[in-house]
């Protein structure tokens, strides 16, 4: 009977592979969907493949995974629900300037729909719930600009000039539309600049900001947040600088790790107490091959009580120095907030290595979130600044219609089911077995599998005592969720 059981599984399994592997020259530029449902099927599990290949992209698969007391002799992935790490906050991208422009070009009705298939969760659509937005240009904007640009020469100690109108076009409405849509998203904002009147050098590329200015950019950031609150868009949390290591960017700057804790611990984090502002200050913002940059920060005693914690990209570095800043300050969080796919991609290869470092890596090293790069491009890679970066692969390539390009699909595993305030618990790495399991606050499980090897895997998954026999293609991702 036993025997049975599973070959009937493996068969079902077989057939629902093979079916899959036929839709090579599926169009990409389609929504995710579920296969039509004729008759009701008994499954304790949902499962939710992606192929390496690029033939299945994000499809619920329509195959009977019951779970069962029988043990057989493949490998086990145990879950285990009673060994708990960090609460999530959620999964999502960087809605560049660039990538609002494009959404708001979109006609109404495809605007709508396309939104609602990002940041809702039910159906077709993939529950992004964490976004980062530039606080003035990114790289990746058609421009460089802050929010309080004056004439060579000038300044403006008080701020009088600041404004966020340059925004008022694009970004802030389609961030009210989000909201609308999912009130709790959760928005990180982060400068590429201060104005270059602040800078050293004068210019939006390079220089660091000069100390007569820190308390005048610790006001620029109370403004900001006070007028994106008045825009209805409650910004969770800031970094006082993207990146602030590399200068070579257009814009940029550069901001050393001694610098940025005096900068916080006497001039920014007393401004937002004094303003009663609550969003949180997250340090570093930059590569996992300097874990000492954070810690710095972290063991200056003032600086660190207005610290949330650290956020990281991975250019340069080992995902596990997320784990080193968190067991060196435990009481602090750890993010991951930025990782291009460049273009024009290569669909396996980037899904793989996404999935296995950001997905899998970064969460089960401690981080509360994970963020793709940019959310939107046209099939130019464009806009961006001169100097920007010319071929970065947005999420979605809008123009002449929207292609889902890999990003979407990495964090399309992970968001729809693993919502704000899911916790990460225990599940076994075995062999090319790559795996991160979550309790969403449903009470549901779920886990996410990459088959890193070079050949299909049959496997188990165990949970209390009971197992259910699944396979994944080489290459492949699965969502499973019970």
């Amino acid at each position: 009977m036993k025997s049975n059981y599973i070959l009937c599984s493996l068969l079902l399994l077989s057939a629902t592979m093979a079916s899959c592997q036929k839709k090579n020259n599926r169009d990409i530029s389609n929504p995710p969907v579920s296969p039509p449902v004729t008759t009701p099927l008994k499954t304790d599990v949902a499962f939710w493949l992606t192929q390496g290949d690029g033939s299945v992209q994000f499809q619920q698969q329509r195959v009977s995974l019951l779970f069962s007391s029988e043990t057989n002799s493949n490998t086990t992935i145990t879950v285990d629900t009673t060994q708990t790490y960090q609460q999530i906050d959620g999964f999502g991208y960087t809605l560049t300037g660039g990538s609002a422009t494009h959404i708001n070009s979109l006609p109404a009705a495809e605007q709508d729909a396309l939104l609602k298939e990002l940041f809702l969760t039910d159906s077709t659509h993939i529950g992004v719930s964490y976004l980062r937005i530039s606080i003035g240009a990114s790289d990746l904007s058609a421009s460089p600009f802050t929010y309080n640009d004056l004439a060579p020469g000038e300044t403006d100690m008080t701020l009088q000039r600041f404004s966020i109108d340059k925004e008022r076009e694009d970004l802030i409405p389609v961030l009210k539309k989000i909201v609308a849509l999912f009130p709790d998203i959760k928005i990180l904002g982060s400068p590429w600049s201060a104005p270059v009147w602040m800078k050293s050098n004068n210019s939006f590329v390079g220089g660091s900001l000069l100390p007569a200015y820190y308390s005048v950019y610790a006001q620029y950031f109370v403004k900001y947040i006070k007028a994106m609150k008045a825009e209805g868009i409650t910004i969770d949390a800031i970094t006082p600088q993207n990146e602030p290591l590399h200068g070579g960017n257009n814009p940029s700057m550069v901001m050393q790790a001694t610098e940025q804790a005096d900068f916080i611990k006497n001039h920014l984090g007393p401004a937002f107490r004094n303003n009663n502002i609550s969003t949180k200050i997250i340090v570093y913002d930059h590569n996992a091959d300097r874990p000492d940059y954070p810690l710095t920060i972290l063991a200056d005693p003032d600086a660190r009580q207005y610290v949330d914690g650290s956020a990281f990209h991975l250019y340069g570095g080992q995902i596990s120095a997320l784990s080193q800043v968190h067991l060196a300050y435990p009481d602090k969080n750890v993010y991951f907030t930025e990782q291009w796919v460049g273009g024009p991609g290569n669909f396996g290869g980037d899904l793989q290595w996404h999935v296995e470092n950001l997905i899998i890596g970064a969460t089960r090293n401690w981080s509360r979130n994970v963020l793709e790069w940019n959310l939107a491009a046209d099939q130019a890679y464009k806009p961006y600044t001169n100097g920007g970066c010319n071929t970065c692969l947005g999420a979605l390539t809008i123009g002449g219609g929207v292609k889902r390009n890999v990003s979407y699909y990495i964090i399309a595993h992970a968001s729809k089911f693993v919502r704000p305030g899911s916790v990460r618990v225990a599940s076994d790495q075995t062999g090319n077995l790559l795996t991160v399991a979550f309790r969403n606050p449903e009470g549901k499980k779920v886990l996410i599998v990459l088959n890193k090897g070079n050949a299909p895997a049959v496997f188990n998954i165990g949970f209390k005592n009971r197992y259910v026999t699944t396979s994944l293609n080489n290459g492949s991702v699965g969502t499973y969720v019970w």
